[in-house]
């Protein structure tokens, strides 16, 4: 049995419970309707072929995610997810890059990086060079000033805690950043890239290694390997093409708000709604999220 879960940005009505199952019906699937949260989220339990049912359904509201898998799955214990334009609102060297009078600069390259037009490594020796002599004091400044958790995910994250799951923080930005939002989201664990730092300014360098795509993979893997975690019950997510290989990896890979090679690499695309949207893809009301106070 599978599952597609419908989840409005604003208000999920009956007309578009109606069309959903008129689309299923078109592709020659058969759906029942049950309620996660009435007038939020709406379960459709069918059998047959997800990639059909998702081909149906994605296209019907642009104020509505759909996330499609087996029903058996939904439930997880292992998620792994990156930061930058995903945990939080803002990419942090496009807002140290601002503090340095630079951003329109670098944020060109970090935007045409996450798109895969770049080698991800390179273009960050090539920001993160940019940045020499930088005073140290920006990088508190742009955590107090610009730094912001994205909506849901303090929910997410403690809710799947909470439901005995474990939490992974994992991103190439970098730890004097990542440490901090994963303290305040609730993550297990974070791992990300160190800034060189000396006599109170940025030196223009990063650690090696970097943490990149197959790192980001391969962080998945060994968390699995930990947990003794079944692929099904993990879930990666991610915007950028440096996530597409977890993303592929895991049970369910997410694209969140992506770039369009990330979104086709995916399972699950979010483009209406925030973070909390996974929650009622794994069945959970609001009800019963952990309190993100």
């Amino acid at each position: 049995m599978f599952i597609a879960t419908l989840i409005a940005a604003d208000r999920l009505n009956p007309s578009d419970i109606s069309a959903a199952l008129d689309a299923l019906s078109d592709a020659g699937l058969s759906a029942t309707v049950r309620d996660v949260e009435a007038g939020k989220a709406s379960d459709l339990c069918f059998d047959g072929h997800a990639v059909v049912a998702r081909a149906a359904l994605e296209p019907l509201n642009a104020g509505i995610d759909v996330v499609v898998q087996r029903e058996a799955d939904r439930a997880k214990r292992l998620l792994v997810a990156d930061m930058d334009s995903t945990m939080i609102t803002v990419e942090c060297i496009d807002e140290l890059a601002d503090y340095a009078g630079i951003k329109a600069e670098i944020a060109e390259v970090t935007e045409r990086a996450m798109r895969g037009e770049l080698d991800f490594e390179a273009a960050l020796d090539a920001r993160v060079a940019l940045l020499k002599g930088l005073e140290e004091g920006a990088i508190d400044r742009c955590l107090k000033e610009r730094v912001r958790i994205m909506p849901g995910a303090k929910a997410l994250v403690r809710t799947v805690k909470a439901r005995g799951g474990r939490c992974v923080l994992v991103s190439g930005g970098f730890t004097v950043f990542a440490d901090k939002v994963a303290a305040e989201i609730g993550f297990d664990r974070a791992l990300s890239n160190t800034l060189g730092i000396a006599g109170g300014t940025l030196t223009g360098t990063v650690a090696r290694p970097i943490v990149g795509a197959e790192t980001k993979r391969q962080v998945l893997l060994e968390e699995m390997a930990r947990g003794a975690v079944p692929r099904a019950a993990t879930i990666a997510i991610g915007d950028g093409a440096n996530d597409i290989p977890m993303i592929r990896e895991a049970g369910l890979g997410v694209a969140y708000h992506a770039k369009p090679k990330t979104a086709e690499a995916a399972a699950a695309r979010i483009d209406a709604g925030d973070l909390s949207v996974l929650l009622y893809a794994m069945g959970v009301p609001k009800a019963e999220w952990a309190a993100e106070a």
